[in-house]
């Protein structure tokens, strides 16, 4: 009779994964393996090579978190004066930041002055039944005036010849070119 022993005999460890507790996750190892054994073993040899490189840079550092201790320990007025010019850097960085937030205000104090001279004055030209628009270049015109009278030597600008003749036009066929094109005829196609 081939019952459960024969069973056992003929194939051994059947019997074992049927009944026994864990077959299930023996079938589900193996599964995985089968479906999923290349890549976890790329995962696994890519996590290894990362780790030696991380443990190598860690190595080669010269000041590790154990480094760092050990020196605030043995020389604590190294670590103060360190310290003491970080706050000096810091304060001279505040001051300058503050220094040129001033000087922006300023400009932009003088700024709405000068527009407000402007409106002003546009107001009493226009009150006086004058052209604004005249008044303000005017007054621009004296601006740049007196700016340019303040600098050392005006400058004068050379006389420039232009890179062409005065008659060439290149859009127009002329010109003494060998090639001429002109546009085809409007209207409708004389096709049939």
């Amino acid at each position: 009779s081939l019952g459960r022993e024969g069973n056992r005999g003929l194939e051994p460890g059947v019997g074992k994964l049927r009944g026994g507790r864990g077959a299930w996750l023996v079938v589900a190892v193996g599964s995985l393996l089968a479906n999923y054994g290349w890549y976890i073993l790329l995962a696994c040899v890519a996590i290894y090579v990362i780790v030696q490189k991380i443990s190598q840079s860690l190595a080669a550092r010269p000041g590790g978190r154990s480094g760092a201790v050990d020196a605030a320990d043995i020389e604590p007025d190294l670590v103060v004066r360190r310290q003491e010019a970080l706050a000096a850097a810091r304060l001279r960085m505040q001051e300058e930041l503050n220094a040129q937030a001033e000087r922006y205000k300023e400009k932009q104090r003088q700024l709405e002055e000068e527009k407000r001279r402007q409106k002003i004055a546009m107001w009493e030209s226009m009150q006086e039944g004058k052209s604004y628009k005249g008044n303000l270049k005017l007054s621009q015109q004296e601006v740049e005036s007196g700016a340019s009278t303040s600098s050392a030597v005006p400058k004068s600008k050379p006389n420039k010849k232009p890179l062409r003749g005065g008659g060439y036009n290149p859009l127009s066929g002329e010109g003494g070119g060998t090639c001429s094109w002109r546009p085809g005829r409007r209207g409708p196609s004389a096709g049939g």
